[in-house]
């Protein structure tokens, strides 16, 4: 069934194009154009993104500097590739609101689940910045927590795989891929993790149901918003 309201997770390299680092003008315009197949559909859209293409936890740098001040500077990446979203989205006529979970009101509203809701009942599309405002959580935390804030149906959850392998299907060809799991599996899969422990504890608490999909698919957004069987879907 199609969902209603849906929330998109997408990673900071969705923007990154073919690169690994910034933003590519291409690649931004490519999500914009498959999240404008998705708002046709008449489904309420949240998206929650990362900051990959311009700070990562585990590069060498972030992990010499404090913890809490290198995840400081990994929100402030996702801000950038919010309003870089924001805009490309914008040029397509689209109403848009950025919130951030920490105070930057000279571009972005503050968080406001109540207003957060409002705006997605009027057919805006609202991208949620700076993860959940807390260091030593990942925006896939973010992702689910602010899905069941805003009572989305489902969390999309876009990757540059078509879904949950037994193990990296980019490096083993004989990786088997599942077209369903349950929660208590997906937890138990120590050597894939598409989500961490906390993300998946949320939405397995609320049974929230996850689809993992490769977003480099042309339609795959759409498709996964209409309910087709794409990607793996997680659920109770």
């Amino acid at each position: 069934m199609k969902p209603k309201r849906i929330l998109l997770k997408l990673g900071g390299e969705a923007l990154s194009g073919k690169g690994q680092h910034g933003i590519d003008p291409g690649a931004v315009a490519y999500l914009a154009g498959e999240i404008e197949r998705v708002k046709k559909l008449d489904v309420e859209l949240a998206i929650v993104i990362g900051g990959g293409n311009f700070w990562r936890g585990n590069d060498p740098y972030a992990q010499s500097i404090d913890r809490a001040t290198a995840d400081h500077m990994g929100m402030l990446a996702t801000v950038m590739n919010a309003l870089a979203l924001q805009d490309a989205l914008e040029q397509r006529k689209f109403e848009t609101r950025v919130q951030t979970a920490i105070d930057m009101r000279a571009f972005a509203e503050p968080y406001i689940r109540r207003r957060a809701m409002r705006h997605l009942e009027k057919g805006r599309i609202v991208i949620f910045g700076a993860g959940t405002g807390n260091p030593f959580f990942t925006t896939d935390t973010a992702a689910a927590l602010r899905a069941k804030e805003i009572e989305a149906d489902v969390l999309l959850k876009a990757t540059k795989v078509d879904g949950v392998y037994d193990k990296d299907p980019l490096k083993y060809p004989d990786a088997k891929k599942f077209e369903r799991l349950s929660f208590k599996d997906a937890l138990m899969m120590e050597q894939v993790r598409v989500m961490d422990d906390t993300a998946f504890a949320i939405c397995r608490e609320h049974q929230l149901p996850i689809i993992v999909f490769d977003f480099a698919q042309p339609r795959a957004i759409e498709r996964a918003a209409l309910g087709e069987a794409i990607g793996t879907r997680i659920a109770g």
